[in-house]
Formats: C-alpha cells, sequence, structure tokens
C-alpha cells in the first residue's frame, strides 16, 4: 500500500475521530444546558408546564432575576420602577357571606337631640346608608367548667350525682376541640408545634411544645380506628393512585437527618362517573425500600396507576395488579428538554399529548364504557401516530442525549401508558396521587423533619382524615373535634361507618352537652 493510501487513511480516521469527538461534545453541551434549565426552573421558574415554543420567553438571565431580587428587597412601590411589571387588581369581594354574625355600629349626627343645625327644626327619618366590612376576631380561648352537683334523697339518704363526662386526656385540660385545634393546625395549615406555643404564650396561655405534642399524639391514637377503616375501603377499590416523597427524619442520638418516605394511596374515580368513598391513606417508612408498597398492596386486586419506581414490579409479576402510567411522566421529561432547547420534535411530540389530554378533558365524567369506546375510537389512533413518531426520532437522535433517553423512557413503559386506553375507569395520568402529596410538600417546609419513626407515623395517620376530609368537601376540624369525642365515649365498632368523613354530617348538639 503506498503512503498515499496510508496517509488517506489516517486522514479519514482523524476526521471519524474527531466527528466522534464533537458529537460527545454536543451531547455534554446539550446534558449542561438541560440540567441549567432545570435547575433555573426549579430555583427561579414556575410549577406551570405550558407549551411555549419561544426560548426567549422561557428562560431569564441571571443578571435579570438578580436586578428583580433587588427590587424586591429594596421594598420599593412597583409603580415607581419604569419596567416592573404591575401586579393584577384582586377583584373586590362584592358580597360578604350571610352565614357570618353581624354587629351593628350605629352613628349618629352630630345633633344629638335630632334638630336641625341650620334652623333648629325637629328632623325625621327619611332613609339611611349602610356599608358593611370584613372583621376578624383573635382566636378566642376559653376554659369550659363542668360542674356536677350533688343531690341527696332525704328518705333513704341516698346520693345522686350526674356521671363525669369522658375526657380527651384522663387527668388532662385539654378539650375534644383543643385536641383538634392542634393537629389541624400543625397538618393543615403547616404551623409547627413551636409557633402554636408561641401564638398562645401571645395571648397569655403558657403550654410547652412537649404538651402539645402529646396533645396530638392523643388525637391520632383516637383516629386509629378511622384510619384503620380509610385503608379497609380502600383496598377494596378497582383501581389505586400512589406515589410517594421524602420527609427527613431525626436520627435518635446523633442530632442528624435520614431520607424517610412518606406515601399515599388515594381512591378517586369520580372523573369515571363513580360514586364510591373518596379517600386516601398515607404510610410513613424509614426508607423507600419496594418491600413497603409490596406489603401495603398484598391484599389488592386490580389497577395501580404509579410512577416506573421499580419497586411496584413485584406487585405487577404476580398478576393481579396490572400497571397504568402516568403520561405526566413521560411528558415532563419531554417538556424539560423543551426548556433548554426547543426543537420541532419537541414541539410535535407536546402538542400530540396535548391533543390527547383535550379528548380526556371532553369525557371527563362520563361512565367507563363511554370513556373507553371514545379512547378506542379517538385516542389510540393518535397514539399508535405517536408511537411510529418517536420510534423514528430514536432512530435519528443519538441514545446519549436527553431527548432520547426521556422518549426512551416512554417506549419502554409503552404498554403501561397505553392501558388507560382500554380501561374506562383508569386515567391517563397519576396527578391524583400527586395533588394528594401537595400538603406533605408544603408541610415538610415547616415542621422540617419527622422526630421519630413514631412521629411519622401519627403524621401520615392524621394526614389521612384531614386530607380525605377535604376530598369529601368536609371541614377537617369540626369533624376531628366530634368524631374523637364520639370515639372516646364508647362508640360501638359495629358502627364505625358511620363515622367515616363520606358519610359524616356534623352533630347539632355536641355529645358532652347531649350527656
Amino acid at each position: 500500500m503506498s503512503d498515499q493510501a496510508i496517509s488517506r487513511i489516517d486522514k479519514d480516521a482523524r476526521i471519524a475521530e474527531l466527528e466522534a469527538a464533537l458529537a460527545a461534545r454536543d451531547t455534554l453541551i446539550e446534558t449542561l444546558r438541560l440540567q441549567l434549565a432545570q435547575l433555573k426552573r426549579m430555583t427561579f421558574g414556575q410549577s406551570s408546564e405550558k407549551l411555549i415554543t419561544q426560548i426567549g420567553q422561557l428562560e431569564l438571565t441571571l443578571e435579570e432575576l438578580e436586578s428583580e431580587a433587588e427590587i424586591a428587597d429594596t421594598g420599593k412601590d412597583a409603580a415607581d420602577q419604569p419596567d416592573a411589571v404591575q401586579p393584577v387588581r384582586a377583584a373586590p369581594v362584592r358580597r360578604l357571606p350571610d352565614h357570618l354574625p353581624r354587629i351593628e355600629r350605629r352613628i349618629e349626627p352630630e345633633t344629638g337631640n335630632c334638630t336641625c343645625p341650620d334652623c333648629g327644626g325637629a328632623l325625621r327619618p327619611l332613609a339611611q346608608a349602610s356599608d358593611e366590612m370584613l372583621d376578624v376576631a383573635p382566636v378566642q380561648w376559653r376554659v369550659i367548667r363542668t360542674v356536677r352537683p350533688n343531690y341527696t334523697c332525704r328518705s333513704c339518704e341516698k346520693i345522686v350525682q350526674a356521671p363525669a363526662p369522658v375526657k380527651a386526656i384522663a387527668r388532662g385540660k385539654a378539650s375534644f376541640a383543643t385536641l383538634a385545634h392542634i393537629v389541624v393546625n400543625k397538618f393543615d395549615h403547616h404551623l409547627p408545634l413551636y409557633r402554636q406555643a408561641e401564638m398562645t404564650a401571645a395571648q397569655g396561655i403558657d403550654i410547652d411544645r412537649s404538651t402539645l405534642a402529646g396533645w396530638a399524639g392523643q388525637a391520632a391514637a383516637l383516629l386509629d380506628p378511622i384510619v384503620s377503616r380509610i385503608r379497609e375501603e380502600g383496598l377494596k377499590a378497582a383501581k389505586l393512585h400512589t406515589d410517594d416523597t421524602p420527609v427527613p427524619m431525626l436520627v435518635p442520638g446523633k442530632g442528624k437527618t435520614t431520607q424517610a418516605r412518606l406515601w399515599t394511596y388515594v381512591v378517586d374515580d369520580r372523573a369515571s362517573g363513580a360514586s364510591r368513598p373518596v379517600l386516601v391513606w398515607y404510610r410513613f417508612t424509614p426508607d423507600r425500600s419496594g418491600i413497603h408498597p409490596q406489603t401495603e398492596l398484598k391484599g389488592f386486586t386490580g389497577l395501580l396507576q404509579a410512577d416506573g419506581y421499580a419497586g411496584y414490579e413485584k406487585l405487577y409479576q404476580t398478576g393481579r395488579i396490572r400497571e397504568v402510567a402516568c403520561w405526566a411522566h413521560f411528558r415532563r421529561k419531554i417538556f424539560e428538554n423543551h426548556l433548554g432547547h426547543p426543537t420541532p420534535l419537541t414541539t410535535d411530540m407536546l402538542e400530540r399529548i396535548a391533543r390527547l389530554y383535550r379528548i380526556e378533558e371532553e369525557i371527563r365524567g362520563e361512565p367507563p364504557d363511554v370513556r373507553r369506546r371514545c379512547r378506542q375510537e379517538r385516542s389510540k389512533p393518535q397514539i399508535d401516530s405517536l408511537r411510529v413518531a418517536i420510534d423514528d426520532a430514536l432512530h435519528r437522535l443519538s441514545p446519549k442525549s436527553a431527548m432520547a433517553k426521556a422518549l426512551t423512557y416512554g417506549r419502554k413503559r409503552w404498554t403501561a401508558l397505553t392501558r388507560f386506553t382500554e380501561e374506562g375507569v383508569a386515567e391517563i395520568d397519576n396527578n391524583i396521587a400527586e395533588r394528594a402529596m401537595r400538603s406533605i410538600a408544603i408541610g415538610r417546609k415547616n415542621w422540617l423533619f419527622a422526630g421519630s419513626k413514631a412521629g411519622g407515623e401519627r403524621a401520615a395517620a392524621i394526614y389521612s382524615v384531614i386530607e380525605t376530609c377535604k376530598l369529601n368537601g368536609i371541614e377537617p376540624q369540626a369533624y376531628i373535634t366530634e368524631t374523637i369525642e364520639k370515639i372516646a365515649s364508647g362508640w360501638p365498632a359495629s358502627r364505625w361507618d358511620e363515622l367515616m368523613p363520606w358519610n359524616w354530617t356534623a352533630d347539632p348538639v355536641p355529645v358532652s352537652r347531649a350527656a
């Protein structure tokens, strides 16, 4: 072989080497750009995932972000900033609720003797002007003093006295309403116990944080039958939504935290026209081992809507549980690529998925058979076309690119992703479970961590009751107050169903007063 031929081979090899290096660099740049876009969105961006094709509308430079932060820190009026975005003015309250108590304040003219200030003549009523304002009074703590007089019979000298009413805590000073107030403030309004202790101290009531923790524990113990019944009813459902989220847990004696998990299991078939109870229960675990959902759902049979966590795989292998994957997870991975580097491919994929969601919007609330028929006729052809487009894109993209990884995520779960077209009760995504996690995500930013495994389990129990109440349109504090009083008073186990949130109606006469 001539020297010229050898030189040509070396050049070709060198060119191939440089092209490979250039492709690897482009892939790295794309990956880093995607990561930067994700971090900027997590730190500064909105949670909305609306499709916007112009990258200039999606990103702010660090200088712009710093400028906005400086304007916020100075406390200047937005009107003084020439380029500031004026806040949207809230719609005024046209009518105050009729159920609120009214306190009338009457203001008479300065001439209190009903005489005309000009001529001294007698004044007579003509009309009146009235105006209403929404007012607030601080939380009013009070003491309930229970008096039980003794009576004696003059004939036989028998002493008669009414039995003592049941107490929320034996030899304690907290009522059932106080227990409910503490747990709802902490787990629904996200007020840690130390803040509640500060608030009560400001009103002249000194309650130690450990005392408040004991009261919360007593409330959780009384609610245990309700939590167990919620779980029993949930496992009877034909479809469950599940998800999990990290919760820091304090390691005893070390002053450090470890990452525990809080799992949610939701039954909500309202979108398919079902009338069965809507409920949710939570489980706290010290880690994310797959044994936890496997143990929790060992008695469940039906559809399980979840993310791609590998710990669920053993449940699917039994055949009694069928996986329904989440299109929102799949879409989110494509959307993250679109944020960092919008292309015709990312735009096309997102628009295709948006069309599937528009169909779901139209059939929400319809019976399962109607939903299945519509999905087979309208959604399935679009999904088949989307699969072809994904396969074609995967042949053209580098396997190491972020977009290829996002599309591969969907293709590996294609059977589970398309199962919703065969099951009318199934949903297109797992947003039902994700919504059930919102209160946890907000709460952990305030109470920071679970003090122990027992504390985490207590939180899971109380969350189960509060969030089930909210799903059923029930005010949690009123429900917990009345329910724990009835349970402490010896409510029969054969009538637990009457106390469940989906069957509950407020008792016009509290148990203690009725007694």
